[in-house]
């Protein structure tokens, strides 16, 4: 089953190459909701894995995304002690959110034709 949310990258952080087979990186969203008329943020840990590492990296820092995703879970035995471990694996990571009329959220893809013109003042400099 597939999940998505939404929020702004609050962290990146690099790959680790846990074995020769075996690499993921982590990142950090932060979450904003209203829930009982209260806004609280929550920030959500999400792990990318194996190719998907290459997705996002540190210049995505501070930008609105929204990200689908699954949840995977494992057992861990060691020494008689059971742990058991959950994972939000990330599938996609896509900039950018922009509201519809009706005010729902919808993921808007980032266009160099959204860049801001460049201002008259520029113009004039000496290099």
């Amino acid at each position: 089953m597939e999940f998505e949310i939404t929020g702004k990258i609050a962290e990146v952080y690099q790959i680790i190459k846990v074995n020769e087979r075996f690499r993921k990186r982590e990142f950090v969203i932060e979450h904003k909701e209203s829930g009982s008329g209260q806004p609280y943020v929550d920030f959500i840990k999400f792990q990318l894995t194996q190719d998907k590492c290459d997705i996002i990296d540190e210049s995505w820092l501070r930008h609105d995304v929204t990200v689908t995703f699954n949840i995977k879970g494992n057992r861990w035995e060691k020494n008689g002690m059971v742990n058991y471990i959950t994972n939000l694996n990330a599938l996609t990571v896509t900039k950018g959110i922009a509201a519809t009329p009706d005010g729902t959220k919808q993921v808007r893809n980032v266009t160099l034709e959204d860049s801001p013109s460049p201002s008259p003042d520029l113009d004039d400099l000496p290099f």
